[in-house]
């Protein structure tokens, strides 16, 4: 283990973005998880069972300009972080195409896809690919062939 400056997630989400044209959100807790892994993770676990929905900050007003949104998250439990959860759920997502993507070290996509079908209503959930965090700095060919399907 060791401490990043900037999140896998964020490192995938940026070479989306410049591939596709997107604007980049990132969702950000009111109170964020701590730096040191095992502390986030437990925090994330915590949040898992109690269903919590952590506030967000900056929360778009509205997402109506965008029919299709590469959502990104890292996989933690099995799922998404409960804050992805609020923001899914903030929205109505009738119409709109999302295409998920997340980091991970041995988890793969879990039942995200399903998740976010239960969470985002309304929306059509396009086929997922799951990028082991490790790897993410060598992801770009990967995603390349997943955005052209």
């Amino acid at each position: 283990m060791k401490y990043i400056q900037i999140g896998n997630t964020e490192k995938a989400a940026k070479m989306i973005a410049d591939m596709t044209g997107a604007d980049l959100f990132k969702i950000e807790q009111k109170i964020p998880y701590a730096a040191d892994y095992n502390t986030c993770i437990a925090q994330a676990k915590e949040d898992k069972q109690t269903g919590k929905r952590p506030e967000i900050l900056n929360l778009p007003q509205d997402i109506d300009q965008y029919d299709e949104i590469y959502l990104g998250y890292p996989n933690y439990w099995g799922t998404m972080p409960m804050a992805v959860y609020t923001f899914l759920e903030s929205y109505d997502f009738t119409g709109k195409k999302i295409h998920p993507f997340c980091t991970h070290e041995g988890s793969g996509l879990s039942n995200t896809e399903s998740d976010i079908k239960k969470s985002a209503k309304g929306a059509v959930i396009e086929k997922g690919i799951a990028i082991h965090g490790s790897n993410v700095d060598q992801a770009k060919d990967v995603l390349e062939r997943w955005i052209q399907k």
